[in-house]
């Protein structure tokens, strides 16, 4: 699953510079790279490494793509949107840091809503752009719902769980470890909320993946696997201490809940980060079966008219060696 790329230095060539561009703003799931930036990973691999915030997936994918950043952390469904639509892209996934999905419908447990079956004939709202929206027809489809069994209310993201708050909607779509503490801080306690994660539901969606450009891949992949060995490494820290992890986070961002951001952070690692897949295969890994079932199903889901190849869209070849890659036992 790989585009061959030739190469065989073990390190980046001398101080290169990379600008790294998150999906979102500096929350709890940012930790592992900021820890990796301040605690100097990035330098040791020989890297200068920038990160900034983001504003979605689709907006990462595209930052990289025209190049105003070298790499980039984006849901790698937006990617294989992206390149169904620019079949000569070369942008690819290098390290998939979520094993699954984060979408999930969300609904409140005293309305009587608690399995996919009870949302035919329901309203849910969420933005046009939301990967849990995005994707509802595989979810639908897994579970004998027709696509169009919803109605769809379309709406800023800041309004979302408001709305399912007040009961003004029947249930919305988000990602899980976002939606989950933003009902909880609209006053919803937590035993009214019903969550129905899309990987609980058979959905073979992968999640949110770090990705490079073309110019850094086809110039300096080198540098990609340093990113990739830096990162891995933080990560592997991440899941043995996020406690310790969230204060970079803090650190770059001080306004942010330090407390809030670690349950953020904690939720992410247990439902997407550590999985049953990675602990096989290990962190970052992806494997050849779902990866095809996985791009089918955004393919179907999103509409797209033309497939890409997972060969086009994953690079295995810059992945840390596997002894680093397992997941710590704590």
């Amino acid at each position: 699953m790989t585009v061959g790329l030739p190469f065989t230095a073990l390190h980046a060539h001398a101080d290169t510079n990379i600008n790294f561009t998150l999906d979102w703003r500096f929350e709890g799931p940012a930790a592992p790279f900021l820890m990796a930036l301040d605690r100097g990973y990035f330098k040791e691999e020989g890297l200068n490494v920038t990160i900034d915030s983001g504003s979605g997936s689709a907006g990462a994918v595209t930052r990289v793509a025209t190049g105003a950043y070298d790499m980039g952390f984006a849901d790698f469904n937006a990617l294989v949107e992206y390149t169904a639509a620019n079949p000569s892209s070369a942008i690819q996934g290098v390290y998939m840091v979520y094993n699954n999905t984060p979408a999930a419908v969300f609904t409140l447990k005293d309305s009587g809503i608690l399995t996919p079956a009870d949302l035919v004939g329901k309203t849910l709202a969420a933005p046009v752009f939301d990967g849990g929206r995005k994707a509802w027809p595989s979810f639908a489809g897994h579970n004998g719902l027709a696509v169009d069994s919803v109605e769809w209310q379309s709406v800023d993201p800041a309004i979302r769980e408001t709305l399912l708050a007040r009961k003004q909607v029947d249930g919305i779509t988000g990602f899980y470890f976002t939606g989950l503490l933003n009902l909880e801080a609209r006053g919803v306690a937590m035993d009214n909320i019903v969550v129905m994660r899309y990987s609980d539901f058979d959905v073979a969606l992968y999640g949110n993946a770090i990705i490079a450009g073309e110019k850094i891949m086809k110039e300096n992949p080198e540098a990609v696997a340093a990113f990739n060995r830096a990162f891995n490494r933080a990560l592997v820290e991440t899941i043995a201490d996020p406690a310790t992890a969230v204060t970079y986070v803090k650190k770059r961002d001080g306004l942010i809940n330090e407390p809030l951001e670690l349950r953020r952070l904690v939720l992410a690692l247990e439902a997407h980060v550590v999985t049953e897949e990675t602990l096989a295969e290990g962190l970052g890994a992806v494997t050849s079966a779902r990866m095809e079932q996985a791009i089918d199903e955004a393919v179907e889901s999103f509409g797209l008219t033309y497939r890409p190849s997972a060969s086009q869209l994953f690079n295995t070849e810059l992945l840390p060696a596997r002894d680093q890659r397992s997941v710590p036992q704590i």
